[in-house]
């Protein structure tokens, strides 16, 4: 049975969201969790589920809680008995194979880097990002956040870690591995695009150039490419724009009697639209690079998005990403300048 770590003190909602997904997921998958967080409040909110005796679930306790205040240095210097770093040392040590955290992003990503370590061939982890699609399927973007300066060689280290994401957990066959840029051209972008578009072109992946942000939903790609900055600032403004429009036909559905039967009957399609683009579907973003597993969940996450954090931490697990992220690029550097090992 695959042990997944959680965070129980990092999110707005904690520990009561942080319990509600453990228990969830526990109930509904082949797994084992450990929450990890003040012992005391963590039990307490346990004790308002009465089944969770019988779940494989146990409490690890942790003293100290990393703030969204806190900066990362601080946390990694100050807090060492954290929740996010005695997580994290659970999974260093073996005895779970990934953690699931809604905290402090940067304390979390600093934390996973130093405590886990950093496959090697990675100059720097970065967040993966599932978005949906109008083909269904979703795509990858990646960064969407851990690296707000990049250069051309991260870009294609994210490439390789991000296609081996789209192959071998969404199972697409050969993904479609493009630049995001301001035109499909490759002579437009800015010097970082520039520089990284030949470099992907010579690694042995279906590189299929540049595109543009009104591609993301597409389809047009499977793993779609950026610096950190850009790619949170698009992962920002999609979770906006589905928020708004989700609540723009609620409303306008309910401002007259016929529109109100016209939302009766169209309920099925409202409710398919919304999981479609609810956040919480997708769990969380891993953090391709490091070793172990490691998923960065939205402050704001309910139950069903720890759920989902911990089932996608319990994939990535099972199918030794990260093992086999590192294999890929040893023997892809074996045969290309382009991507560093050591």
């Amino acid at each position: 049975m695959v042990s997944i770590a959680v965070d129980a003190m990092g999110g707005d909602h904690a520990p009561k969201a942080e319990v509600e997904g453990a228990i969830q997921a526990a109930k509904a998958y082949k797994v084992r969790v450990v929450l990890v967080g003040r012992q005391e409040l963590v039990e307490q909110e346990l004790a308002k589920h009465k089944e969770w005796r019988s779940l494989p679930i146990q409490v690890v306790h942790a003293s100290e809680q990393v703030t969204m205040n806190d900066s990362a240095a601080r946390a990694l210097r100050t807090k060492r008995n954290s929740s996010i770093r005695v997580a994290a040392r659970l999974v260093h040590e073996g005895v779970t194979q990934g953690w699931v955290s809604a905290g402090n992003t940067g304390a979390v990503m600093a934390t996973a880097k130093i405590v886990q370590g950093v496959i090697p061939g990675v100059d720097r982890p970065a967040l993966a990002s599932a978005i949906p699609t109008l083909k269904g399927a979703p795509s990858v973007l990646v960064d969407v956040g851990a690296n707000v300066d990049c250069s051309a060689q991260l870009l294609a280290q994210f490439a390789v870690m991000g296609e081996a994401y789209a192959r071998i957990l969404l199972r697409k066959d050969a993904p479609r591995v493009a630049l995001l840029s301001i035109g499909e051209e490759e002579h437009k972008g800015n010097d970082l695009t520039r520089n990284a578009a030949p470099l992907l072109k010579g690694l042995p992946l279906n590189f299929i150039g540049n595109v543009e942000g009104r591609d993301l939903f597409t389809g047009a790609a499977d793993v779609i490419v950026c610096d950190g900055f850009i790619g949170n600032i698009a992962l920002k403004v999609s979770e906006g724009m589905a928020d708004a429009i989700r609540q723009l036909l609620h409303d306008s559905m309910k401002m007259t009697l016929k529109r109100q039967i016209g939302y009766l009957l169209s309920r099925p399609a409202y409710r398919d639209f919304r999981k479609k683009v609810d956040y919480t579907e997708y769990g969380g973003a891993p953090l391709l690079g490091v070793k172990g597993v490691c998923i960065i969940c939205h402050g704001r996450s309910n139950g069903t998005a720890i759920k989902n954090a911990i089932r996608l931490a319990a994939e990535f697990s099972e199918a030794k990403i990260g093992r086999r992220i590192e294999e890929e690029l040893a023997g892809w550097a074996a045969t290309s300048e382009t991507v560093k090992v050591g």
